[in-house]
C-alpha cells in the first residue's frame, strides 16, 4: 500500500489511485477527492506520523507512516457497505502478525488505536483496552484458545 517507489509525490492522487480506490473502499471519486483534501490538510506531506496518528494496526506495510491509501481504507472498514466484507477486512488488518488470529495483545492495540482516533482519554476501569480486549476474547472465543480466528471474530 505505502511502498510505492515510483509514484511522483506521496501527496498526488492519480487515476490509477482512485480506480484502486474506489475499487477497495466502495467510495464514489468525489468522496475520494473530499478525504484526500481533509488528509493533506492534516498532513500536507501525505503521510501521518505515530505522533500524529497512533495506528501501527493500520500501517499496513509497517514503515512508522500512514499513507493516504491506509487512512483511506480504514475509513472504508469504519464506514458503510457489506457487513460481512467490512468484517473480514477488519480482521485483516488487526492481525498485526498475519498468522490468521486475533490476540489479546493486538486487540487491545486495535482498541488504544481507536481511542486515540476519536480522542478518548479516560482508559481506567471498564474503558481499559486490556480489560475489554480480555472480554471480547472471552466472549467470542468458540474454541477457547485464548485468539480469535477470522470464523469466531466475524460470527461475533
Amino acid at each position: 500500500m505505502g511502498n510505492r517507489q515510483n509514484k511522483e509525490s506521496s501527496t498526488d492522487l492519480t487515476p490509477q489511485h482512485i480506480a484502486v480506490l474506489k475499487a477497495n473502499t466502495k467510495l464514489n471519486e468525489e468522496e475520494i477527492h473530499k478525504w484526500h483534501a481533509k488528509f493533506i490538510r492534516d498532513s500536507p506531506n501525505g503521510k501521518l506520523d505515530k505522533k500524529t496518528y497512533a495506528f501501527d494496526t493500520f500501517d499496513a506495510n509497517h514503515d512508522g507512516t500512514i499513507d493516504f491509501d491506509e487512512f483511506l481504507l480504514t475509513v472504508a472498514v469504519t464506514s458503510g457497505g457489506d457487513l460481512s466484507n467490512r468484517l473480514d477486512i477488519a480482521f485483516d488488518m488487526y492481525d498485526i502478525s498475519n498468522d490468521g488470529l486475533l490476540t489479546e495483545s493486538e486487540i487491545t492495540k486495535v482498541i488504544t488505536a481507536m481511542y486515540d482516533l476519536v480522542g478518548e482519554t479516560d482508559r481506567s476501569g471498564d474503558r481499559d483496552p486490556h480489560k475489554r480486549a480480555t472480554e471480547i476474547i472471552a466472549k467470542l472465543d468458540i474454541n477457547h484458545d485464548k485468539k480469535l480466528n477470522k470464523l469466531e471474530f466475524v460470527a461475533g
